[in-house]
């Protein structure tokens, strides 16, 4: 083999070295990661942990991470002392539904505003724009003054109904929709499907990534909703988990912190699993729809 041959397959090979600023970047990142997940679970690990603990360790000084003994009897007392059962599954209800709901809304309006030649559908995105920009807690009292006025207090479609239009679903199904090859829409026209099966047969399909991102998104909004159940109902048994802390706290006042943690965790925790099974989801949503039109 020739001296040019060499020279040129040595330069053809990836070199492994790496500059001392490379190292010091990566070592940099490494302890920024640890110190921001340090500073995020830590309160969620103590939430955890105190909730299992009796109510002198907690205050007991110096401090102990670790219980005593694995007691689930600060979860047991919160179960007996409000209707927590009622509460989770009035949650996991109206969780689903108001996230399912929102997809599906977000669908079809982002679908009119790409695919249909309607009238002002300029208009129409300007406006899903600007309510992007609006504070949900404006719209509070004319949502309430509407919602009294149809009787829907102390019920479910109160809490359900003045939340069901999603800006943010329309805007990123829309973004993302733009990027959808056209040619399959128009081979889809030419095989006679109209709009509606364009939609669950052709659009949905493609758009797997983004709907994750806009569902992940709507649960975690709907369970951790607090403010709007809190004001439309006080009945206990319509309220949902967030607003029924409330009640225990009225009960047991600020002393017995392992049941109000216990409860805490029972509200957190689902909604953190869901998270974490579908942060990939989510990223690749934002991402797919991360496009102009």
């Amino acid at each position: 083999m020739s001296a040019t041959t060499e020279r040129a397959s040595t330069d053809l090979v990836p070199t492994s070295r790496t500059t001392p600023r490379a190292r010091l970047l990566d070592a940099t990142s490494v302890v920024s990661l640890l110190a921001a997940t340090a500073v995020l679970g830590a309160p969620l690990l103590w939430m955890v942990l105190a909730s299992l603990k009796q109510p002198d360790e907690l205050y007991r000084l110096p401090l102990q991470w670790l219980p005593d003994a694995f007691d689930l009897a600060n979860y047991t007392q919160a179960a007996r002392t409000i209707p927590l059962g009622r509460l989770f599954v009035n949650s996991v209800v109206l969780t689903v539904v108001g996230s399912g709901l929102k997809v599906v809304l977000g669908l079809c309006c982002a679908y009119a505003l790409v695919f249909l030649e309607v009238p002002f559908r300029r208009v129409a995105f300007v406006l899903v724009i600007a309510a992007l920009m609006i504070p949900s807690q404006i719209t509070i009292i004319p949502n309430y003054t509407f919602v009294a006025a149809l009787g829907w207090l102390n019920t479910y479609q109160g809490i359900l109904v003045p939340g069901l239009a999603s800006a943010f679903g329309t805007f990123l199904f829309r973004q993302h929709f733009l990027s959808l090859p056209r040619s399959v829409l128009e081979a889809a026209e030419l095989d006679g499907a109209g709009h509606w099966r364009r939609l669950w047969r052709v659009v949905v399909p493609m758009s797997a990534p983004t709907i994750a991102a806009v569902a992940l998104v709507s649960v975690v909004t709907e369970w951790n909703d607090y403010l709007w159940p809190f004001l439309v109902v006080d009945d206990a048994d319509k309220m949902t988990l967030p607003v029924g802390l409330t009640l225990l706290q009225n009960i047991d006042g600020m002393s017995n912190w392992g049941v109000l943690l216990a409860a805490t965790v029972v509200v957190t925790l689902p909604v953190l699993v869901v998270f974490l099974v579908l942060q990939r989801r989510l990223v690749a949503g934002l991402t797919a729809g991360a496009v102009t039109g």
